[in-house]
């Protein structure tokens, strides 16, 4: 079986202050202007709006470019889509630094983040503002320093479900091709009642159609995944049925069930969950492709 094998396998030890800041379950927690301000920027962000799908507004994004990084980078950077979470209601990207930076010092990449239009605007955008970032990142087009053939899409919680919708939906309409998608805390069905019967959030069809990840019967040419979900979340099932089939549709699927509380969120892990994710983000990106030698 071919393997990749990364540019660099350095990956930061310290992937952010912020993550350690967060980790002790005997301390007080920081509200998020607190952490973002511990961790420091250890970079440079810039803010774009990008075209959005045709008659959407333009879509507000956020990008990350790290000061350091892995040594051996070539000059275009892998691009790591962020897609927020924290439910439909909190898609903004303000207070996302610590973390956008944390993935960015660690792997190399320049991290986009998404500022989709919130749920209580308009609950069917959000997927078609995500898309549309997507399509332009893979255009070439965006920043001369960015990779079209190397992107990952990454979101927690609600942002896992769309991050994942955007996956289908760039398979379904042979769209840009994706490296990985990066799923934390996965909640692949949010606001859907338990009749099953509330339209979808993301990109305004029925939850109970074919558009939604959790319910697609055939998953096969799904990118890579990395998957993480709490053992004591609500939807942690759900979740790990969905890496079973993508399995099953020999879909490259890494899994991880961690300790975890119900509500957490994607800034609230151990440095060493951040170092993995980091690690599977320098693994997906790799340029050079290395046989075994049987």
């Amino acid at each position: 079986m071919p393997e990749l094998i990364p540019d660099s396998t350095e990956v930061d030890p310290e992937p952010a202050a912020a993550t350690t800041l967060l980790s002790d379950p005997d301390g007080d927690r920081p509200d998020l202007d607190s952490v973002v301000a511990a961790a420091g920027p250890g970079g440079t962000v810039e803010e774009w709006l990008v075209p959005g799908a045709p008659g959407d507004p333009e879509v507000p994004v956020r990008i990350h470019t790290a000061d350091t990084g892995p040594s051996g980078n070539p000059a275009a950077r892998p691009v790591v889509l962020e897609i927020p979470g924290g439910g439909s209601a909190l898609g903004g990207a303000t207070h996302r630094e610590a973390f956008a930076f944390a993935v960015a010092r660690a792997t190399g990449a320049i991290v986009v983040s998404v500022g989709y239009r919130l749920a209580a605007d308009d609950p069917t955008a959000a997927a078609d503002d995500c898309y549309a970032v997507l399509e332009w990142v893979a255009s070439g087009t965006a920043c001369p320093d960015m990779d079209p053939d190397r992107i990952v899409v990454l979101g927690d919680a609600a942002g896992g479900a769309l991050a994942a919708t955007v996956a289908l939906r760039a398979r379904e309409e042979g769209g840009p091709c994706i490296a990985l998608q990066a799923l934390l805390d996965l909640d692949l069905d949010p606001g859907l009642d338990a009749a099953g019967s509330r339209p979808h959030p993301f990109g305004g069809r029925d939850a109970t159609g074919q558009s939604v990840p959790a319910r697609r019967i055939d998953l096969t040419g799904m990118p890579s995944t990395y998957l993480t979900v709490g053992e004591r979340a609500p939807f942690r099932d759900e979740a790990t049925d969905y890496a079973r089939r993508l399995r099953q549709a020999g879909v490259p699927v890494e899994l991880h069930c961690r300790p975890s509380v119900s509500g957490e969120s994607v800034l609230v892990r151990d440095a060493g969950a951040t170092r993995t994710l980091c690690d599977a983000i320098v693994r997906a990106t790799a340029r050079t492709p290395v046989l075994d030698h049987d």
